[in-house]
């Protein structure tokens, strides 16, 4: 029996375990169940016989990174099997999840159900569906006694929903990794490969104003009328950025984007009849991979600085919040080609490349460890969202396409 006719049997099996790592609620923030998460999957990475590694990271370190969130210690697991080969592709999946809001259709976001070919629950998409394929795949080949062509690595890691500081940034500089190549199991799915993703800027912009009474706002400076003058001067500089323009393998047309206030806020104190003193939004800016993003983050501070000078009595600070830097490989390299002919063999239909406008971990192993990364997963629906949930067919398939991979690359 192949390792694909053993996923295609055990497919319940596969779908079990996931179920199993969906009711662990490692919801971040703030990050609960992460030791419970990952000395599952230790132990199941153990048993399939693989060097493993559980690593809980220093309580200095998440003090400094996370000086609010000290009673949820971060976790994660790297396990690596020798099969003597030469080379070694790593794989890397998260383990946390977004929280849960609204009603959902089975009621609960972490009793996942399955119905007419799809599971349901928070993470089923996002992506411990990935997790699930990437343990099914192995667990293959232990019980159809087939070897790898090339050594197997993995990471289970934290926090990628928030910036990955503790996580695959964690993991891919300091957890003494032997790969040459990487695949994110998340990215691209279906019938395309991922070979690059945007990078992104988040600032928060805080307007300073002066209170005053209600009936006598001449007195005081409204942080709110400040605030929406800042909004709309932004509106030209989304225009300038909109004629950038990073044309991706697959044909489509990618330009810098700019989100704003999907988080805005006023101050202390509000009160109908009080003039607001304080007005902060939140920016999304994200960067294109063929810009640097740096240069980005600067440009964008002095286009605000710029503006609120030009609005009379408008004083601003900004404050930077995270950043992903973004990242992208020509589809034209071994590995990509290995990629692309298994998701054909197990699909059998053209696969194409493409170039997410999201951000996922990629970008440590691309440009910290400077290997050959692309990004590939079973997906879902409705990620972040209610009734998240990832297709049954998928979740074999993507276990069959890794095994594919495992059986004809060898480096």
């Amino acid at each position: 029996m192949t390792p694909a006719d053993y996923l295609t049997k055990n497919s319940a099996g596969q779908i079990a375990f996931l179920q199993q790592l969906i009711r662990l609620r490692t919801v971040n923030p703030p990050g609960e169940n992460y030791r419970e998460i990952t000395s599952l999957l230790a132990t199941k990475l153990r048993a399939l016989g693989l060097q493993v590694r559980l690593v809980e990271l220093p309580r200095s370190l998440q003090k400094k990174t996370l000086p609010g969130l000290l009673d949820y210690l971060r976790y994660n697991v790297i396990g690596f099997w020798d099969t003597g080969a030469k080379k070694t592709l790593h794989f890397n999946a998260h383990y946390d999840v977004v929280p849960v809001s609204g009603k959902w259709k089975h009621d609960h976001a972490f009793n996942p159900v399955v119905e007419r070919g799809w599971i349901y629950g928070r993470g089923t998409a996002d992506m411990k569906g990935a997790i699930s394929s990437v343990v099914a795949a192995l667990q293959a080949f232990r019980a159809t006694g087939t070897t790898p062509r090339c050594n197997v690595e993995v990471s289970f890691v934290a926090d990628e929903e928030t910036d990955s500081v503790l996580g695959t940034n964690w993991v891919v500089d300091h957890g003494k990794l032997r790969a040459e190549y990487a695949i994110v199991c998340e990215g691209g799915e279906g019938d395309a490969v991922c070979c690059g993703h945007n990078g992104v800027v988040w600032l928060n912009v805080h307007v300073h104003g002066k209170a005053a009474h209600g009936s006598m706002p001449e007195k005081g400076i409204n942080a709110l009328e400040k605030m929406s003058a800042l909004v709309l001067a932004l509106a030209g500089y989304k225009k300038t950025l909109a004629r950038q323009t990073f044309r991706a393998p697959d044909g489509q047309r990618l330009h810098p984007t700019l989100n704003l206030g999907g988080v805005f806020a006023s101050g202390e104190g509000g009160k109908i009849n009080t003039v607001p003193a304080f007005a902060s939004f939140s920016i999304d800016r994200r960067v294109l991979p063929a810009e640097d993003l740096r240069a980005a983050e600067r440009a964008l501070r002095a286009f605000l600085k710029k503006a609120a000078a030009q609005i009379p009595q408008c004083r601003i600070t900004i404050e930077k919040v995270s950043d992903n830097f973004p990242c992208y490989s020509p589809p034209t390299t071994p590995f990509f080609t290995a990629l692309q002919q298994s998701v054909t063999r197990v699909r059998r239909r053209r696969t194409r490349a493409m170039v997410s406008t999201g951000f996922n971990d990629m970008h440590f192993f691309a440009q910290h460890l400077k290997i050959p990364t692309l990004g590939y997963g079973p997906g879902g629906a409705d990620y972040h969202a209610i009734d998240e949930r990832a297709s049954v067919h998928e979740l074999v398939r993507s276990a069959q396409i890794y095994a594919d991979l495992l059986t004809t690359f060898s480096g």
